[in-house]
């Protein structure tokens, strides 16, 4: 199962599960939909593709929550 990163990764942005704004790599690495932009839609960790993050809603994101782990480094 993908893993709902709450925040940007590079500035520290809140990103819900349930909302759209959201950019991942094939590492589940997770930027926001800026600094997705100011780096190409390319991940500085693996050199991969950075993708709009699909939406997780409703029953589904009750059973099974985003990550509470935040991965901003300051």
């Amino acid at each position: 199962m993908l893993e709902m990163r709450p925040d940007c990764e590079k500035c520290g942005r809140d990103l819900p599960a349930d909302r759209h704004g959201a950019f991942i790599c094939s590492f589940e690495c997770t930027f926001c939909d800026n600094c997705a932009d100011r780096l190409e839609e390319r991940c500085p960790n693996c050199c991969g593709d950075l993708l709009e993050r699909p939406m997780r809603t409703g029953e589904a994101l009750v059973r099974n929550p985003a990550s509470t782990k935040r991965h901003y480094k300051r």
